[in-house]
């Protein structure tokens, strides 16, 4: 069997779903931010914002439901809503950290490419000691468009000094491995409990498939 890593220089994941178990974190923001406003969240609103930066998810929201705070204010709010769960409540996806040692004792380059803020990366990063491993964090709103444009996959790329042809994605959602793809990369789709529904989608994108990064290196992920 072919494996995933062979001719791979660089790792690029996303954060959320991927590398980590957070989706959860999100819908709960969402719920709490709108119920205090006394709006209900559509059933729509996760598809609508999927892939979008940060800051394009602000834009979208504001407009969504007409709030009077600003687009910084409202990143602001949710950034101090998300930091406290980001630092105590947020763990590695099954079989993760194991992957990470793996890929920096084999001297694979690691970045993450993540549509989340800076300040929410930082928390999660510092919590779980991701700086150990990862070289280079990009988010999308350091560059022009967020997925499913390759923008921030190919910056990542390009700040590890990796031809993308030889990048691996991870990616937990549609809109993401579009991005991995549309850069030109292979894709590796992760399973999540969030984006159960899309799995047959993202099998359709994505190159290989795993439900546990432990199936990497005992070979037992799914070729697509």
């Amino acid at each position: 069997m072919m494996n995933m890593l062979d001719n791979i220089q660089a790792i690029i994941f996303d954060l959320d779903g991927t590398l980590v178990d957070s989706m959860w974190l999100w819908h709960d923001i969402d719920v709490e931010f709108l119920e205090k406003r006394g709006l209900s969240l559509p059933e729509t609103y996760q598809q609508a914002i999927e892939g979008m930066s940060f800051t394009e998810t602000a834009v979208y929201t504001k407009d969504l439901f007409h709030l009077k705070e600003s687009v910084e204010e409202l990143k602001a709010i949710w950034n101090q809503m998300a930091i406290e769960k980001y630092t105590h409540e947020v763990p590695y996806k099954p079989g993760a950290k194991e992957f990470l040692d793996y890929c920096r004792q084999q001297g694979i380059l690691l970045g993450i490419a993540t549509s989340n803020s800076t300040e929410l990366v930082e928390a999660v990063a510092s919590a779980l000691g991701l700086k150990d491993y990862i070289q280079e964090v990009v988010t999308s709103c350091e560059v022009s468009r967020g997925k499913p444009a390759p923008d921030v996959y190919l910056e990542a790329a390009r700040r590890l000094a990796a031809t993308p042809r030889q990048c691996l994605v991870f990616e937990d959602v549609p809109m993401g491995i579009r991005a991995g793809k549309n850069a030109g990369m292979q894709v590796c789709a992760v399973e999540d409990a969030f984006s159960a529904k899309q799995e047959s989608e993202k099998r359709r994108l994505a190159d290989y498939y795993i439900s546990d990064y432990e199936q990497i290196l005992n070979h037992t992920y799914e070729v697509l």
